[in-house]
């Protein structure tokens, strides 16, 4: 065994791997469970007493040679590796990350937010599915207007039958005045709070319409509130949103919650009034409805309609946005289009 122990220590010391493969084979041959060490060890205990404690030592003096030799080995070779990727040239420039972007909604929709919060608003929000009750009958929506037609509201559950109770219907919100019925109810004037949220009507989707869409509705409730404080609130509004000059006018109109009722008209901001087909070459572009809050819609709501007065108005995200960033069709805010929605980069966190 002294022979072989002496001829084995000669092999390793001479040993030298051109790479780990033939490093590897080295430790399968002597440190394997297979191995020559191991195959030794075995021949020991068969020595006689005398015999043990002569090779005893020199036998672990043997192992230790082998470990060592390829523990030394192993880390030369792992160090090659290292170095080798690290081979890089530092003076290069590096590469760049992509930058995310928001979407342009969401940037309208903030500094939307931004604008009213400075006004003293609030933001409220609320459920998507709304009963018949919160979304129509409480807002003054007689039971045969034809927003309670399935061709315009998507019911969760039937529309009611004749006799039917018609506060059991559930549908998908067609606005976010539901909101305002339930801070009403909930609350005790005065209110002043703006709802943003996403909406839906059954629409023929196309470059000007959609099935849903995102809406900021606004609602300021107290004593003496005029249709004066109507008009300077959006007045200031549109000037903050669009700069300073933009031109304003309000036309009568309807809405079963409001009276009296305006829709409000802006310059173009595209043609500058010039005339296009964004503003159908009128030179004036609706962008919200408003009025004064109707006396039956605070009755409903439990507010004295004798005390309280109040104004409210609703606008679509996607029609601002529309013209703030000369986009003419809003079917590109839901596809989700990496190549259009990267154009809109911002500093906001």
């Amino acid at each position: 065994m002294q022979d072989q122990i002496n001829q084995y220590t000669t092999e390793i010391e001479a040993f030298a791997p051109a790479n780990a493969d033939e490093l590897e084979a080295f430790r399968i041959k002597f440190l394997g469970t297979k191995g020559i060490i191991k195959d030794l060890f075995e021949q020991f205990k068969n020595t006689t007493p005398e015999e043990k404690r002569t090779l005893g030592k020199v036998l672990n003096q043997f192992k230790q040679l082998a470990e060592s030799k390829y523990q030394t080995l192993k880390e030369h070779f792992e160090s090659a590796v290292s170095n080798q990727k690290a081979d890089i040239d530092l003076t290069l420039p590096g590469e760049g990350f992509a930058v995310g972007s928001r979407h342009p909604l969401s940037l309208v929709r903030n500094e939307i937010i931004d604008i009213f919060k400075r006004l003293g608003f609030v933001v409220a929000e609320g459920p998507e599915i709304e009963d018949d009750w919160h979304n129509f009958s409480a807002l003054n929506f007689p039971p045969e207007h034809p927003a309670r037609d399935m061709q315009d509201t998507f019911f969760v559950s039937h529309p009611a039958k004749e006799g039917e109770d018609e506060a059991s219907n559930i549908a998908l919100r067609t606005h976010t005045s539901s909101v305002q019925v339930r801070m009403m109810e909930s609350g005790k004037p005065p209110f002043r709070a703006i709802m943003p949220g996403r909406v839906y009507r059954n629409e023929a989707i196309s470059a000007r319409a959609h099935c849903f869409f995102h809406q900021v509705e606004g609602l300021y409730i107290d004593e003496n509130v005029s249709f004066a404080d109507l008009k300077q609130t959006l007045y200031h509004f549109v000037q903050e949103l669009y700069g300073e000059g933009t031109q304003v006018r309000f036309r009568p109109s309807y809405f079963p919650f409001t009276e009296p009722s305006a829709e409000m008209d802006i310059s173009c901001t595209i043609c500058k009034g010039a005339g296009c087909n964004m503003c159908k070459y009128t030179g004036w572009v609706e962008i919200l409805g408003c009025g004064m809050v109707d006396p039956n819609v605070l009755t409903n709501c439990g507010i004295d309609a004798d005390k309280y007065t109040g104004f409210a108005f609703g606008m679509g995200i996607e029609r601002i946005t529309n013209l703030k960033y000369v986009i003419r069709d809003l079917r590109l805010f839901s596809e989700n289009d990496v190549r259009f929605l990267k154009q809109f980069k911002t500093d906001i966190v």
